[in-house]
């Protein structure tokens, strides 16, 4: 699967014009590729350990945002092109939030490749909810002067909020392919 992310209009980016992602199953991991242009506008957060860290959402982080289908709770990852990362589960809308146990930590690699920073970062499947699951794929993106924009696959009406269910647009069915 591959998609553009769209910057949300209240918080329009200075210089980067493209958010993709693409997002691949192999075996037991799910492999998703963040591709942000132009590399040079991007503020890079310092290296971190690659270490669960809370509030990497106030620099630049991509997000994954999972649901089994039609279901009110969901996990949320962070993931810092430094390499730190954060996961929780919520049982509902903003609510009831923990840390989600991993069996794996999430691996993050961090190159530039014809003007973009492409951001790599594996996630043991089971890391996921089980069965058919509804993702929101999404990105802070920090530019150098300080600009944030706020991208994701759909927006809410109103300020940014990649908790919303309606920001869940990508459906997966593990085990029978990607939609």
């Amino acid at each position: 699967m591959h998609c553009a992310l769209l910057c949300h209009p209240d918080t329009p980016a200075r210089r980067v014009d493209q958010v993709q992602v693409s997002l691949a199953l192999d075996g037991a991991m799910v492999t998703l590729v963040w591709r942000i242009a132009p590399a040079a506008s991007v503020a890079m957060p310092a290296p971190a350990p690659a270490v669960r860290t809370d509030g990497l959402w106030q620099r630049t982080c991509v997000e994954l945002f999972a649901a089994p289908a039609g279901a009110a709770g969901y996990v949320e990852f962070n993931l810092a092109p430094g390499g730190a990362w954060a996961a929780y589960r919520f049982d509902g809308y903003r609510a009831g939030m923990a840390a989600l146990d991993l069996r794996a930590d999430p691996v993050i690699a961090t190159a530039i490749a014809d003007d973009a920073l492409v951001l790599t970062a594996q996630l043991a499947l089971d890391a996921l909810p089980p069965g058919p699951i509804d993702l929101g794929l999404s990105a802070v993106i920090e530019e150098v002067d300080g600009t944030k924009s706020y991208w994701a696959v759909a927006h809410p009406a109103g300020a940014p909020d990649f908790h919303h269910p309606e920001t869940r647009q990508l459906s997966l069915a593990l085990g029978r392919g990607i939609s």
